[in-house]
């Protein structure tokens, strides 16, 4: 592999340095702006597929500010793709936006358990937050743009709106359209969520491969079930008939079986994991009839392909008996397929670096506040320093990396999951984390509930620090790529070294469209146009 860079090195190193000055004092003299963007895509908090509000907020916003925007980009109602070039010729490189939410974790702002204003404590809540991700990356991409015309540095940069990554949904599907073809390096940032991927970027270990699939069992022809049980009857669900399972029954068995053959779907390590979800359309009331339809979504994460594959084998054999018992046709759906993530040392030293020289986040005295006030809200002695020693300190991508290798199987190579993984199959791709703030646990009382970081990303002062330091981090990152040659020539190298190695095709085909018919969780409107979430309360 190529040899890995460290600090500046050959280019025109002052209009480098100076480029990089002029951006991040344009993140300084826009910070305002930029949490004010910030909490208004917290506040939306719209969940997977349904970010209307979110994903037009960003086109009107980088429209205003001089790039051509298409609104759903790839047929996906919810993407955009933006553009912006200075000159003829440059490097072309790509950072992107997530805006969806999480339903069940409305909170708001504050310092105690309390849904948003006028919502459910069921409702979305930014739970990563990918509000802060988004902004993030904005705050790099528009300082890296003015400080191009300021200097005029020639290049393209491209920034797309990737909804739904909560089911990974998008990046697979902008892949397969193209949006990432012809681009010479990629930044993908996300706020830390688990040590020790904290003020870092990932070194060899990287997102492994995601599956998930809608299963939908449909009973149509209820009528057709026993025939002699009650032959004189014209009604097909007769109170006094032998009626057909229905949808509800198949759903029950693959549910029921799929948990009981977890443990033999593959070995118990390896780090690999199996969700599910219900949809809750279909049969929603208790009628004296067959159900006629009902939906599970799984979704599985494991460090290969073929791991994956073996949990597919036996999701779908489930599936298919399950729904031959109950008196149902069975259609499947998938949501999305991922390839395991291709490091590449190169940018991941690269960007490093460029973390490096702006700092760890730092929380002020306000922040230091805000995290005292909900800890005495849970019953705890506040803490002079409440927060993690982690979200304040730098740790290398290789130390990083040998951390995470203690808690691994040696012959595991990709670990946990996140769409991203897709990107890096396009174009070099670097995976970094900046901290947002989580509070040291008080001696005893293990974790924290999960509202307190829900909290935490939305308040100004605890929140802000990720944002500045992301965005000055991709900027810089952005400013080298774009002067110094060198670093994409080997970058490019690398991953064209990486992809001859193991070469890995798409899992989807060309023509793959996302399911964003399907009846994923959704804000509706009262009599007031208010948003609603239902259930209210239970």
């Amino acid at each position: 592999m190529t040899e890995v860079l460290s600090g500046q090195s050959a280019g025109p190193a002052g209009l480098t340095d100076e480029a990089k000055a002029t951006a991040r004092a344009w993140i300084d003299a826009n910070m305002d702006r930029l949490s004010q963007w910030h909490r208004h895509i917290w506040e939306l908090a719209e969940p997977a597929w349904r970010e209307f509000q979110s994903a037009a907020w960003y086109v009107e916003r980088l429209r205003s500010e001089g790039f051509t925007v298409e609104a759903g980009s790839g047929g996906m109602p919810t993407a955009f793709a933006a553009e912006w070039s200075s000159g003829q010729g440059g490097p072309v490189l790509l950072t992107y936006a997530e805006y969806d939410a999480v339903p069940g974790n409305c909170q708001a702002a504050g310092h105690q358990e309390e849904p948003r204003d006028g919502l459910s404590e069921f409702a979305p809540g930014h739970t990563d937050p990918h509000s802060a991700l988004g902004i993030s990356t904005l705050a790099g991409l528009l300082a890296t743009k003015h400080a191009m015309e300021v200097h005029g540095i020639t290049g393209t940069l491209k920034y797309t709106g990737e909804p739904a990554e909560k089911v990974q949904g998008s990046k697979v599907v902008h892949g397969l359209r193209g949006y990432y073809d012809g681009v010479d390096a990629i930044v993908s940032f996300h706020p830390f969520y688990m040590l020790p991927l904290c003020n870092t970027a990932r070194w060899d270990t990287q997102c492994g491969s995601y599956y998930s699939k809608v299963y939908t069992f449909v009973c149509d022809q209820p009528e057709t079930w026993q025939l002699s049980a009650n032959p004189n009857s014209p009604i097909p669900a007769s109170h006094s008939a032998a009626r057909a399972p229905g949808a509800n029954v198949a759903l029950m068995s693959m549910y029921s079986s799929s948990r009981i053959m977890q443990d033999a779907m593959l070995p118990s390590f390896g780090g690999w994991s199996l969700s599910d979800a219900i949809f809750t359309h279909g049969q929603a009331t208790a009628d004296n009839l067959p159900a006629r339809i009902a939906q599970i979504q799984y979704s599985w994460r494991c460090p290969t392909v073929e791991m994956a594959e073996h949990v597919l084998t036996v999701l779908d054999r489930n599936a298919e008996h399950a729904a031959a018992m109950a008196h149902c046709r069975l259609e499947t759906t998938w949501v999305a397929r991922n390839r395991p993530g291709r490091t590449n040392h190169v940018l991941a030293q690269a960007l490093y670096d460029n973390l490096e020289a702006v700092g760890a986040p730092s929380y002020g005295p306000d922040a230091v506040a805000a995290a005292q006030n909900i800890q005495q809200n849970l019953g705890l002695e506040p803490m002079d320093k409440p927060f993690l020693d982690e979200c304040e300190q730098l740790i290398t991508p290789q130390d990083a990396e040998a951390a995470l290798r203690e808690h691994m199987a040696p012959w595991q190579k990709n670990w946990t999951s996140d769409d991203y993984v897709e990107m890096t199959h396009y174009a070099p791709t670097v995976r970094f984390y900046v901290s947002r703030s989580a509070l040291k646990p008080a001696p005893g009382q293990g974790a924290y509930p999960g509202w307190v970081m829900n909290a935490l990303g939305g308040i100004p002062e605890t929140i802000d620090p990720t944002i500045e330091t992301a965005g000055k981090t991709i900027t810089g990152t952005f400013i080298d790529l774009l002067t110094r040659p060198d670093v994409l020539a080997q970058a490019r190298t690398e991953f064209e070294g990486r992809m001859a190695e193991d070469p890995m095709p798409a899992l989807l085909e060309p023509d793959f469209m996302p399911p964003t018919e399907l009846a994923w969780p959704d804000y509706s409107k009262d009599t007031s146009g208010s948003r609603v979430w239902h259930p209210n309360s239970i």
